[in-house]
């Protein structure tokens, strides 16, 4: 298939449109059938519940071309199950995880050539969300929803490299102990944007939010999951119950233990211990890792061993594993890769 004419190794991390997107509306407590449509613009009444009650749930996932020439996807299954488990907690109608597949085929396929080509470093995202198009007043959900899913070409996480990023322990508070942390909606990415700018403004990468309970365990940047090495290569992730389910974290765990061989834990991780660690990377669907050379708790350095050069020894051999996986030059689990029909 004669793909589309891009610079592939600059289009940078952004919003192209592409040919086709699914939309699928629930009305009359039901999914109405999906379809593929060209239109990209979104009409909602001024009164829908997405405007006033923030009802509105995403996901985000990628498809590649791999070294065989193959289109396809990184566990689409997982991001179909989160999205239900997001749209129980908002009180929202889960969108059929065999549908949520079945529309990741489609706008996949009909997007074929906007899939950037093996070796570029490019890839395909997705987006799949949906949101309150039913007209609501009073703070109650809405009886009327709509899944979309559209996709963008989009060029390497890191041009160039990763570089190891320094980060600032956040004074704002991500989320609560028994609130929705855990929940991949707008709204939490929403609470995140002051804290990140602030960060920004004060010559920093990202934020370290930890606990709000007690501000003393670490939780998760505004996007992204956390992962910390030991000086013996263990790997140890942060636990708490309103840490977002990171699937490339999950998958990384996976990979650690079954393919590596390292040793994993997963248990609340104190600030205080966070200077004894050898390594520290961010998990998540754009960079699948992104380094952390230094962490600054007003004014106190912590400055990991790996430096800030480059990705330490044990994230550098989990991110060429799981991209590998990814591009099909190493086996993975069963049930990893999914796919494309063209």
């Amino acid at each position: 298939m004669e793909k589309v004419d891009l610079d592939w190794g600059n289009i940078g991390f952004g919003y192209v449109k592409t040919d086709k997107r699914y939309v699928a509306d629930y009305k009359d407590g039901q999914w109405g059938e999906g379809r593929l449509t060209e239109d990209d613009k979104v009409t909602v009444s001024e009164c829908a519940g997405i405007l006033h009650y923030c009802q509105e749930i995403f996901e985000g996932l990628k498809a590649y071309t791999t070294k065989d020439g193959r289109i396809v996807t990184f566990r689409p299954d997982v991001n179909a199950e989160r999205m239900v488990g997001s749209a129980k907690w908002l009180e929202m109608p889960p969108f059929p995880p065999e549908r949520f597949v079945e529309a990741v085929e489609k706008v996949v396929a009909a997007n074929a050539a906007w899939v950037p080509p093996y070796g570029t470093g490019a890839s395909l995202y997705l987006r799949p969300y949906m949101f309150a198009t039913g007209i609501v007043i009073g703070v109650k959900p809405a009886t009327e929803y709509q899944f979309r899913l559209f996709c963008t070409p989009v060029g390497p996480y890191f041009k160039g490299g990763a570089k190891p990023i320094t980060i600032c322990v956040s004074d704002f508070d991500r989320a609560a102990p028994h609130g929705s942390g855990h929940v991949k909606a707008g709204l939490n990415y929403a609470m995140s944007l002051h804290a990140y700018v602030t960060a920004h403004a004060n010559g920093f990468d990202e934020n370290m939010f930890l606990d709000s309970a007690t501000r003393t365990y670490v939780e998760e940047t505004g996007g992204a999951n956390f992962l910390f090495v030991t000086k013996d290569k263990k790997v140890v992730i942060p636990k708490s119950n309103s840490i977002l389910p990171s699937i490339t974290r999950r998958s990384l765990v996976h990979i650690a233990e079954h393919i590596l061989g390292l040793k994993v834990e997963e248990r609340p991780v104190a600030l205080e211990e966070v200077k004894d660690f050898a390594e520290c990377g961010l998990c998540g669907t754009a960079a699948v890792i992104s380094p952390v050379g230094k962490i600054v708790d007003h004014g106190k350095e912590i400055c990991l061993p790996s430096g800030m050069e480059k990705m330490g020894e044990v994230t550098q051999e989990l991110y060429d594993t799981l991209r590998g996986i990814q591009l099909g030059t190493i086996e993975g689990p069963e049930g990893w890769i999914h796919e494309i029909k063209v």
